[in-house]
């Protein structure tokens, strides 16, 4: 019988985590597809390249220009090709995604937990992995949405 699948949206921040023994315990029981986001290095990037680093929205960080974008989607698939690489070598048989999508030829960044909504329907559950200091806000903002799991390291 086919595994049901599930989908894991961890931060960039989360890289270096135990959160990978808790994913090959997934990889167990469920097909996992893991969304890797990456807000700290992209910040980081964009310092570096004397871009401005706007503030946040409920979408997640607006990229004005061809080069931001570009940028943070580097960064993003530079984190993706990070993890892939740590789940082939821990025997993980995992898909990893980034939380941007392209519609036409136009490449659009979404925030990783709007990314989670989006696919809510088609996965049997979902978990946001995120940092102990943030489980609390994150468990609210979940709150309406059992499929949902909150998950703090």
């Amino acid at each position: 019988m086919p595994k049901e699948h599930c989908l894991v949206k961890i931060s960039g921040d989360m890289l270096t985590n135990p959160v990978f023994d808790w994913i090959m315990d997934l990889d167990r029981e469920y097909a996992v597809t893991i969304c890797v986001g990456g807000g700290t290095q992209i910040n980081e990037a964009f310092r570096q390249a004397g871009l401005p680093i706007r503030e946040f929205g409920p979408l997640g960080r607006p990229t004005v220009t061809e080069e931001e974008r570009q940028l943070a989607r580097r960064v993003l698939e530079q984190n993706q090709a990070i993890v892939q690489k740590r789940l082939v070598a821990l025997g993980v048989d995992a898909n990893v995604v980034i939380p941007a999508f392209e519609i036409g030829r136009v490449f659009c960044h979404l925030n990783g937990d709007q990314y989670l909504l989006a696919a809510y329907h088609g996965f049997y559950i979902l978990y946001a992995v995120t940092a102990l200091e943030r489980l609390e806000n994150k468990s609210e903002q979940f709150a309406l949405y059992p499929k949902i799991h909150v998950v703090g390291f």
